[in-house]
């Protein structure tokens, strides 16, 4: 890997130092590898790599990365693959404690301040030579970058500094694999942060000089272990606060949601629904009597009954039995669904008929044809769907048993027909196009163009005096009685 030009007692010490580095170096990269596979916990981290190669040579031209995409370690792997075919096999790896993309919107004098810039070295070598920026690579992927530079070239790092670096000298034609491990002000000051930054930039720029001294061709990498900044995501949990609300922020990853029911017939499934809770509510003495059958229905360990149920090309019946709810010994909640073709619209809809409860020999139907449906090939999913809440479901008729129960079913989703696996097909959304915001707007602006119009008829009414007095001619006379 290295050339000595003369054997002296310094350089000899050296090259024992720099086999040590490279045997510790190797333990390092294996350990990094092992912390990267293992670093589940920082999936959603993700730190930005700048790529470019020394003047003369070319990084290998690559598709960008979707926006807002982090990029896995395989990912990593295959741009590595490229850039390196033909790109110089010296590597210098920049590796700073920590970096984000705010560090150069912040730091880098982006704004045309280009003299309080904290990275002049890094914008002229960028300037010079063919880079590569992948904004977004995950914790993980930029850890076992080491590691995946050494699978790549074959050679193991060799951690070092800029006086080390002087002292030696490399073979161009022998790849090298280079590390440099920079800080990161972990305060609070900003300033301090700048002045960090500003030192790893300096430290880069004299390595650069000295490999331009040796001409020397590198391919050069700058990126971080982890974030400097971390955006927690928010969970979907809202508390009201009086006439506001707060996200909480999320602490641990949320649960896995419980499968859907899934009724089978013939060994293949044909019926999906899931929701998030499932509420009956009956008028007893004045006062709602409710009761949640999600618990019944949904989640591990749970079996749902469904005796009654049945599906074909046309009809789907899905009939969940329960026991002592709400005093009854016998209760069914049951969804009745139907397709067929519509002209108009040239394709098959799914609607959901009826919803019926039926408790002790008694029956209660909600019609619900008005509001439920769907694309037959697609599934319909509704945030909210209730009997009284902006309701979807009303009752069969004025004296229908459905006037003292109500319904609601929250995050719902169901699909009668065409399903494919244990998996929902596309959902048709209930949100409809024309939301109070948007009809605030057609009736503000409308107004306005009202009033533009009657300004506008307005002037086009006023008219101008079509007789004018000549001082040289007879007066003008207007009679007075007229």
């Amino acid at each position: 890997m290295k050339r000595v030009t003369s054997r002296t007692a310094p350089e000899l010490k050296m090259l024992k130092m720099a086999a040590v580095r490279m045997a510790v170096g190797r333990l390092a990269a294996t350990l990094i590898l092992l912390l990267s596979i293992f670093a589940s916990g920082r999936c959603n981290e993700h730190v930005p790599l700048l790529m470019w190669s020394s003047s003369g040579f070319q990084v290998a031209p690559q598709n960008a990365p979707a926006a807002g995409h982090i990029m896995s370690s395989k990912e990593l792997h295959s741009y590595l693959t490229t850039a390196l075919s033909s790109a110089p096999h010296n590597v210098l790896l920049f590796l700073q404690d920590k970096l984000s993309v705010d560090d150069f919107t912040m730091y880098a004098g982006v704004f045309g301040n280009k003299q309080d810039s904290a990275f002049p070295n890094l914008e002229a070598a960028l300037q010079l030579s063919s880079s590569l920026l992948l904004p977004s690579v995950s914790s993980s992927a930029s850890a076992a970058l080491p590691a995946l530079i050494q699978e790549q070239l074959d050679t193991a790092p060799l951690y070092m500094d800029p006086e080390t670096l002087a002292q030696l000298r490399l073979n161009a034609s022998l790849p090298a694999l280079l590390v440099f491990r920079l800080p990161y002000s972990s305060g609070a000051d900003m300033m301090s942060a700048k002045e960090v930054l500003s030192g790893n930039d300096e430290v880069i720029g004299q390595v650069l000089n000295i490999m331009k001294g040796q001409s020397v061709p590198y391919t050069a990498m700058y990126t971080a272990l982890r974030p400097s900044r971390v955006i927690e995501e928010p969970s979907l949990a809202v508390h009201s606060v009086g006439a506001r609300s707060l996200l909480q922020s999320r602490r641990g990853d949320p649960p896995a949601p419980y499968p859907p029911v899934e009724f089978k017939e013939r060994g293949s499934t044909c019926i999906l629904m899931w929701a998030d809770n499932l509420t009956v509510s009956q008028l007893r003495s004045g006062k709602w009597e409710r009761h949640d059958l999600a618990p019944k229905t949904f989640g591990e360990g749970v079996f749902s009954k469904l005796e009654g149920s049945y599906c074909n090309e046309t009809h789907s019946r899905l009939v969940l039995n329960y026991e002592n709810v709400l005093s009854y010994r016998s209760f069914k909640l049951i969804f009745v669904m139907s397709q067929r073709h519509y002209k108009v619209s040239a394709r098959r809809w799914f609607t959901m008929d009826r919803v019926l409860l039926e408790y002790d020999g008694k029956k209660a139907s909600f019609n619900a044809s008005l509001s439920i449906y769907a694309p037959v090939e697609y599934s319909y999913r509704c945030d909210s769907v209730s009997s009284f809440r902006y309701p979807q479901l009303t009752p069969h008729s004025a004296k229908d048993n459905a006037n003292e129960w109500r319904i609601s079913f929250d995050d719902f989703q169901i699909q009668g027909f065409n399903v494919t696996g244990k998996d929902f097909s596309y959902a048709s959304d209930c949100a409809g196009f024309f939301t109070p915001g948007i009809w605030m707007g057609l009736l503000t602006s409308l107004l306005m163009v009202l009033v533009l119009t009657y300004g506008l008829h307005m002037i086009m009414q006023l008219h101008t005096m079509d007789r004018f007095d000549d001082p040289k001619g007879p007066a003008i006379s207007v009679p007075q009685t007229e």
